[in-house]
């Protein structure tokens, strides 16, 4: 059975770097878990990270990208591109369906399985299977009103829940101040 879903949207702005994510897990489908935690904050509370794709995949991810963060002493970059690298070269490690989002204060990046180490135009960025949707919603709010950062996470992972069958509005946000 094909485990899919979540979405994760961050957003950064008025000083703040902001990340929300749906808690519904999907198998097949039937929608399993409505409360799920798919972001933590790591190293010291001082970055950001949520997964969508597979739970026990995103989890394996996030686990190994915290050591990275602890082996760089908190360096987003350098700890994002080791766990590409190690991630598309390692035979087991490239059998894993996630994807990874991560942000500090002053950076935000999507890690994939393809070696992909991507830092966004704009100040906002959606993955999983609503990821799009939030992000389109965030883009429109972040150039169209005055919402903080976590009124606007909150509104576009909302707006994410109405269209995207995988995505629900039991939401987790965490915010990190500059």
């Amino acid at each position: 059975m094909k485990t899919r879903g979540t979405t994760i949207l961050c957003v950064k702005g008025k000083g703040r770097t902001v990340m929300g994510g749906d808690g519904q897990v999907t198998v097949g489908s039937s929608a399993i878990k409505h409360r799920a935690r798919k972001i933590r904050k790591l190293y010291q509370d001082s970055v950001l990270a949520g997964f969508a794709g597979s739970a026990a995949d995103g989890l394996a991810l996030l686990e190994r990208f915290e050591r990275k963060l602890e082996e760089f002493r908190g360096n987003l970059v350098r700890s994002a591109v080791e766990l590409a690298k190690e991630w598309r070269m390692d035979k087991y490690l490239r059998r894993l369906e996630a994807l990874l989002l991560v942000a500090d204060r002053e950076r935000m990046l999507l890690i994939s399985g393809n070696g992909d180490v991507i830092e966004p135009d704009e100040p906002v960025l959606g993955i999983g299977s609503g990821g799009d949707f939030a992000r389109a919603a965030a883009l429109a709010l972040l150039r169209n009103t005055d919402l903080p950062p976590e009124d606007i996470v909150r509104k576009a992972l909302e707006i994410a829940g109405e269209i995207c069958i995988y995505t629900n509005k039991e939401l987790v946000i965490e915010v990190l101040d500059k």
